[in-house]
Order: C-alpha cells, then structure tokens, then sequence
C-alpha cells in the first residue's frame, strides 16, 4: 500500500478529503516528533506506543566479506505494540 492509498481508505473510512487526512497525518507527525524530542516516548492508544532507545556501540560483520566492523552508538525508534493489537495476530490455536 502506498502513502496515497493509505490517504485514501482512511478518507473513504472516516468520510473526510484526502487533504484533511493528509493535513491530520502532518499535524500527527509534528506532534509526535516533538514530543519524543522533549519526552523519550509518545502513547498512541489502541496502536500502542513509541519510545526512544539508546543501542550501545558493538562489533557486527559485514556478511559479503565476514570482515569484522564497529557499529556506532546511535538512538533508535521503538514501536511497541498494543496487547490488543498484538493479540489479534497472535492468536493461540483451539485446542
């Protein structure tokens, strides 16, 4: 699926225009930006959450050639999911 066609079945499924939904998207973004910027983790209700995460520096391999390289410290974003979410396509089989 891409952008535009995620644009439009949330505007067909909440009977708005693509641009409101696109301007709504934006607005979502810019939020969510800041507030990881200034709190480290943002609640997105049924989706779940999205927190920064500090991955330490270590050693990987570059599998084309198996030479050893340092992989640097950096900051990562962290999706958690929603248990009803997650639920949903987790569902234990029937015994």
């Amino acid at each position: 699926m891409t952008q535009a066609q995620f644009f439009q079945a949330v505007a067909e499924g909440s009977q708005v225009s693509k641009a409101q939904v696109r301007a709504v998207f934006e607005a979502v973004e810019e939020v969510v930006t800041k507030r990881l910027k200034a709190e480290g983790k943002i609640p997105l209700g049924g989706l779940g959450a999205v927190k920064l995460v500090d991955r330490k520096a270590r050693i990987g391999r570059n599998p084309a050639t198996g030479e050893q390289i340092k992989i640097p410290a950096r900051t990562a974003i962290k999706l958690t999911p929603a248990k009803a979410l997650k639920d949903i396509f987790n569902k234990k089989a029937k015994k």
